[in-house]
């Protein structure tokens, strides 16, 4: 029965991805419409998060900013629907990484180079890094296992069409290790800004004006593994259009006090979604954890 759920699912999103881009937008005005006003999709927790996030924002900039969430929202759906058989030349275009030349004089010194990532603008796009680096070098993001087995498979299916490895989060640190006994260098992508399980929460932190709990899981295989450390700064110029600008958060990781490169990752993405608020995954229920629960 799994097997053909996710044939029926495969087959369907890749007839729908055969469609030119143009009409997967209007595809996404339509289904705009349907997940915002029929559906009313987590629109509570949206404008619960957003209310605290921007509590200087009057309400009618509130729901304007609600408003392109969804639409954008809409936009990452039909674009990861198309990424299973965009070519190579066309995502090329609509995902363009800067700063490629600080990470490869990166690798000079490490072995590794940890990307910082989030939840912002479409983070699936990122998977096409391989097609950037130099010859020899590996590409890998972590990834959580989705509740769905067939969505979950058919997702492992289009991020490995880039020729990188999706590992699962609880073995980061076992393939890690893997790469470094066989004298592979690797850029890794870490997105590191999901709600941490209860037994994950090691730090809490002000992030949008409110009190937040965080992984420092990236901070501390950073240490054990001596890698050099960016922050992925992602803009969208355009619709459909993306750029993902490298910025070194450390060569020494080893000389930050604990801590520090999780701050310092929570600041900057705080500052990205400042900048444009509608690229953030607003539907996630970023703060069912209270610290006084514990």
């Amino acid at each position: 029965m799994k097997q053909l759920t996710y044939y029926i699912l495969y087959g369907t999103v890749y007839l729908l991805s055969l469609l030119p881009m143009w009409l997967h937008y209007r595809l996404s005005d339509l289904l705009y419409v349907i997940i915002y006003h029929v559906a009313r999709y987590r629109r509570k927790v949206v404008r619960k998060n957003m209310s605290l996030s921007f509590p200087d924002k009057t309400k009618a900039e509130l729901r304007r900013l609600e408003h392109q969430f969804y639409v954008f929202f809409c936009d990452y759906i039909v674009e990861n629907i198309k990424l299973l058989t965009m070519r190579k030349k066309n995502l090329m275009k609509r995902m363009v990484f800067e700063g490629m030349d600080e990470i490869n004089k990166s690798f000079e010194d490490h072995d590794f180079v940890f990307i910082y990532l989030g939840h912002y603008g479409n983070w699936e796009y990122i998977a096409s890094l391989q097609w950037w680096v130099t010859d020899g070098i590996r590409c890998a993001q972590l990834y959580s296992v989705l509740h769905n087995p067939a969505f979950d498979r058919l997702f492992l299916k289009i991020r490995s069409r880039y020729g990188g490895e999706s590992i699962k989060k609880n073995e980061s640190l076992r393939h890690i290790i893997n790469y470094r006994r066989n004298g592979e260098k690797a850029i890794i992508g870490f997105i590191s800004d999901q709600t941490p399980r209860w037994g994950n929460i090691h730090m809490w932190l002000d992030f949008l004006h409110q009190d937040t709990p965080v992984f420092n899981g990236t901070e501390r295989i950073a240490k054990k593994v001596n890698a050099a450390v960016y922050y992925g700064e992602m803009t969208q110029p355009r619709r459909g259009y993306y750029r993902c600008r490298f910025r070194l958060m450390s060569n020494d990781v080893n000389a930050l006090p604990d801590g520090q490169l999780t701050v310092d990752y929570m600041g900057m993405l705080e500052q990205n979604i400042n900048k444009d608020p509608r690229l953030w995954l607003w539907t996630h229920n970023r703060w069912k954890r209270q610290r006084e629960q514990n």
